[in-house]
């Protein structure tokens, strides 16, 4: 998982509430056996309507999202954070998440920033002409045009967000001290460290 610290740029001022997973990710895309080229399928139903935001050149790559309330509702297909990935989005912005896609999106590396709607609705003014900028470590959201405002985090979320730490990742950090309860066990337990006898 890479680290989060800074997130800054276009952003796709979607801002459609009670956007479910199967919209983010139709259903028929979850066949396959790799996170890659999910993007492609991402908002595929929304691609279709004239004039949307998906399929606009300048919006390509943006890495942040801007959506309506009650984001990522439905079921809880990991797939919708990947595909939010493969397509470039590693912060999401609205004023409130589903929690099963909060937890996929955080697990993923996603940082999703909850506001209230009139601050979503000023990014919204914004996103079609200027970049907009997260800061974690600040837990700050701001415009060129001197707009500002913090969201709240959890501290755990945060630490792993910043420091791109997924549950692999955790574990791994504890590393000298699974070493150090395993030497333990096997000196106290050395029956619990005997292999099989073969026949």
């Amino acid at each position: 998982m890479q680290p989060i610290s800074h997130v800054a740029g276009r952003a796709i001022p979607f801002g459609r509430k009670n956007v479910d997973t199967d919209v983010i990710i139709p259903a028929h895309w979850l066949k396959t056996i790799t996170r890659e080229g999910l993007g492609r399928g991402a908002f595929e139903a929304v691609k279709k309507e004239p004039g949307n935001v998906f399929t606009d050149p300048d919006y390509a790559g943006a890495p942040i999202l801007i959506a309506g309330d009650n984001f990522g509702c439905g079921s809880s297909r990991e797939h919708a954070a990947w595909a939010l990935l493969d397509m470039g989005v590693t912060c999401v912005i609205a004023p409130s998440f589903s929690d099963i896609f909060s937890g996929n999106a955080f697990k993923n590396g996603i940082l999703t920033v909850a506001l209230p709607q009139d601050a979503i609705d000023r990014l919204m003014e914004v996103a079609p002409e200027q970049p907009i900028d997260i800061d974690l470590e600040t837990q700050s959201v701001t415009t060129p045009f001197q707009d500002r405002w913090t969201f709240e985090i959890d501290a755990f979320r945060k630490h792993c967000l910043l420091l791109g730490l997924d549950e692999v990742g955790l574990t791994m950090a504890q590393g000298k001290q699974i070493s150090g309860y395993e030497a333990k066990a096997k000196a106290d337990l050395p029956f619990l460290a005997r292999t099989p006898a073969t026949a």
